[in-house]
């Protein structure tokens, strides 16, 4: 006769389902059983699986050991120690590595599956302690010694408990959606109390170490209180599991499975007050690993990281402090590229980059040298001075390319605000680094050529002074700790190669400048343009109109006429601008399949360019009396300026126009004592000085005029208006004068000279001093100019002034 087992058994071998966890028997064992249980027994060991007396369960046995520990207990009583493994991951544990409170179970019925596997359903009976293991090959055997349940007897405290391990194992069986309804109706008719403390023990979704744990109570009323205490754990969080799903299921898509679990993530963390996001964490400190911080840079990210592991996501310092721990991992600390030597190759790349400009050139060269030679030393703070469109800018980029460096560019005009450069203190609302630092994050370099360009027009008003910022940046006894306020540690800036780029000395602050090496940059000659204009302009507009396959050409004569004639500048800006008008209207030709000249004429410039904008007449020709051609430096370059000096009928006063500084007021002003003093020496009488009024004027009023340099010039004109004389035509001059009618040397000698050669001036006037400034100009930009050197305004005056 078949019992109810081996016939629920069987119906399962016919449908080869895996049996569910059900109660079929729930009896204890009496005294007699208990005798007759085996000292000795094989062993098997569970994966996440604790079996408890009186539960039948249904396990596939794939070990080597199990399958042979199984055969043996089959030939000797069916009868098996059943001990859960400490490690669910270890495919052969030892001795050490499972628990050693199990439960002896009966196998009840083995099946062989179509896989190979062995599937057998073991009824647990009694618990036991290993007392110690007898075999571990090729299965494991044990002596066991049997553990009793001690019952309480006639406690009705213990019963209340075990009614509500009852009542809290119905309501999560009818909340879960997992479990089927009919296990209710089990629970209730399970009558007696340590099976039914067993059965729950068994199906309850625990760790296994609580599983354990259980297994191993000995008193049946604390086995009791300890399954109550993770019945109540588990349906608090089944009730929070179904509460998240009931607030999430208004957002739910049924097509978007992945967007639910994230969501229900997001509320489960907000419900339980958050935690740590523990991917982002790892991955900051894996990016970390390879980063050579200094040890206080190091200090503050591990601080950091342990501020981020205290905090939620979702409030608002843990992405300020992510955001902080991000830029720390950006920059680039210890990390340097390698210069390049070869000065030869140097030299060759700057030379085809720039035409001209050896002074910065051989500097650079010299830089390179010593780090060869030395192997490391600070990088000078050079600025460059000069007007515009020459070029200072684009020879940073060709001194990176040329000692293989990193290159990036922070531009200084009009900013206000020192934060922009130290960086803003992060706990400010959309607080961000300096554009210092911003700028080695970008480069990824910790010694790139860091151009300051404009550094002349840096702001200082109520808003901040920037300028007083940089100077913490560009004193190399200083920037080896640079400090950021976003950054909040010290970062080494001695490596960077900074080079300022500056328009006019006069607007940077004494204490700056103080650090800066100053090389100055002059303007280029008529020569030097045509020469930069064939190598690079001309290629270059070439190439961005369309034009690299069509043969076009431009003569040192046709570019003079566009150079002299269409531009007046310093740089040559304007005539990149009118070369690409040239090839503007050659396109246009191409493109609409006219024929084109391969070689362009000084009238195919005109019907391009229309008349020229400028002509040397108005310097070249003859003036009246009173009028002399002086030399003037602008930021933009040199340039020529008249003085016209008129008499007339009055009392002596003397008026000055032109939009002019003090600087020359004064000049006026002692010319005209110069000339009274010695009023003999030229035949003019003291009654002429009196009743005259001079009127001294500079033409272009609408630009503002200073500086001491037409000191000569102003009394070459007012020589020449009190003596008749005219001045001489083709002829300028520059220099200062005192009361006792000595010259003195001026600045910006090249930009002046230059500018008088583009006017067709053939002779100079000049302080003897300057002719070292003279000497250092290529005597090629020069030719056809005649240098006349003076100590005295008399000796200008008999140069300047015709004879009678």
């Amino acid at each position: 006769m078949k019992t109810n087992l081996d016939m629920y058994l069987s119906q399962q071998e016919e449908e080869m389902e895996f049996m569910p966890i059900v109660p079929l028997g729930e009896e204890e064992m009496d005294e007699q059983e208990i005798k007759d249980l085996p000292k000795d027994i094989p062993v098997i060991a569970l994966r996440n699986t604790v079996l408890f007396p009186n539960v039948v369960l249904p396990i596939t046995v794939a070990r080597d050991k199990s399958v042979k520990a199984i055969a043996d207990a089959q030939k000797h009583g069916k009868w098996i120690g059943v001990l859960a493994q400490k490690d669910g991951e270890k495919e052969d544990p030892t001795t050490e590595e499972i628990y050693h409170t199990g439960t002896i179970a009966k196998i009840v019925k083995q099946i062989k599956m179509p896989d190979g596997n062995t599937t057998i359903f073991i009824m647990g009976r009694m618990r036991f302690k290993v007392d110690a293991f007898t075999q571990t090959e090729p299965y494991f055997r044990a002596n066991v010694n049997y553990l009793e349940d001690n019952f309480p007897k006639g406690d009705a405290e213990f019963e209340a408990l075990i009614s509500s391990v009852k009542d809290l194992s119905e309501q999560i069986a009818q909340s879960s959606p997992n479990i089927p309804n009919e296990t209710s109706i089990v629970l209730r008719n399970i009558e007696h109390q340590s099976f039914l403390i067993h059965f729950i023990s068994s199906n309850l979704a625990a760790k296994l170490e609580d599983k354990q744990v259980l297994l191993e109570e000995n008193d049946i009323k604390t086995r009791a209180e300890k399954l109550l205490q993770l019945l109540q754990s588990e349906l608090q969080l089944l009730e929070l599991k179904n509460e998240i799903t009931n607030k999430t299921r208004a957002d739910i898509d049924k097509q978007q499975r992945e967007y639910f679990l994230q969501q229900q993530l997001k509320s489960i963390r907000e419900e339980l007050g958050g935690e740590p996001n523990e991917r982002e964490i790892r991955d900051l400190q894996k990016r970390a690993e390879g980063v050579k911080f200094s040890e206080e840079a190091k200090e503050l990210f591990k601080k950091n990281i342990e501020k981020l592991e205290r905090m939620h996501p979702s409030t608002p310092d843990y992405s300020v402090i992510y955001n902080h721990l991000d830029l720390m991992l950006d920059l680039p600390w210890g990390v340097y590229t390698e210069d390049d030597y070869d000065l030869k190759r140097a030299q060759k790349v700057l030379d085809t980059d720039h035409y001209g400009m050896d002074k910065i050139k051989e500097r650079i060269l010299e830089y390179l040298a010593v780090l060869k030679l030395k192997g490391d030393m600070k990088s000078p703070i050079l600025c460059f001075v000069g007007p515009p469109g020459i070029g200072k800018t684009s020879l940073g980029r060709s001194i990176a390319h040329s000692i293989n460096r990193k290159y990036t560019r922070l531009s200084l005009g009009g900013l206000h605000d020192e934060s922009e450069l130290r960086g803003h203190r992060k706990t400010y609302i959309g607080a961000m680094p300096g554009r210092i630092v911003q700028s080695l994050r970008k480069t990824k370099s910790s010694n790139p050529v860091f151009i300051l360009d404009e550094i002349d027009k840096v702001g200082k008003d109520f808003r901040g002074d920037p300028s007083s910022a940089l100077l913490e940046i560009l004193d190399p006894e200083q920037n080896n700790t640079f400090y950021d306020n976003y950054l909040e540690v010290e970062y080494d800036l001695s490596k960077v190669l900074f080079i300022a780029t500056a328009n006019s000395l006069s607007s940077i602050q004494p204490a700056l400048r103080d650090r800066l090496e100053i090389i100055h940059l002059t303007g280029y000659s008529l020569e030097e343009k045509i020469e930069i204009a064939k190598r690079h302009l001309i290629p270059k507009q070439k190439e961005l109109h369309g034009l690299d396959k069509q043969k076009i050409k431009l003569t040192d004569k046709v570019l003079a006429k566009v150079i002299q004639e269409y531009t007046r500048e310093s740089g040559v800006r304007e005539l990149d601008r009118t070369i690409a008008s040239i090839m503007r209207s050659i396109a246009l030709k191409v493109a609409m399949g006219s024929k084109i000249n391969a070689q362009l004429s000084e009238a195919d410039i005109e019907d391009v360019l229309g008349k020229p904008k400028f002509s040397n007449d108005q310097y070249t020709k003859g003036h009246p009396a009173g009028v002399a051609v002086g030399l003037g430096w602008t930021e933009v370059g040199g340039d020529i300026l008249f003085i016209e000096t008129a008499l007339a009928k009055g009392k002596g006063q003397l008026v000055l126009t032109g939009n002019l500084g003090n600087v020359m007021k004064e000049s006026a002003s002692t010319a005209l004592s110069y000339l009274k003093s010695n009023a003999a020496d030229y035949n003019i009488t003291p009654e002429t000085f009196s009743g005259n009024d001079i009127h001294i004027h500079v033409p272009e009023g609408a630009i503002p005029k200073d500086g001491p340099s037409a000191g000569i010039t102003m009394l070459s004109a007012l020589t020449s208006a009190f003596t008749g004389r005219k001045v001489r035509a083709y002829i300028a001059m520059t220099g200062e004068i005192t009361l006792r009618g000595q010259v003195l040397p001026v600045g910006g000698i090249k930009e002046k000279i230059l500018a008088a050669k583009r006017a067709g001036m053939k002779e100079i006037i000049l302080c003897k001093q300057n002719m070292k400034d003279v000497e250092e100009i290529n005597k090629a930009y020069i030719r056809g100019l005649k240098f006349h050197y003076v100590t005295e305004m008399n000796e200008v005056l008999d140069i300047a002034l015709a004879k009678r």
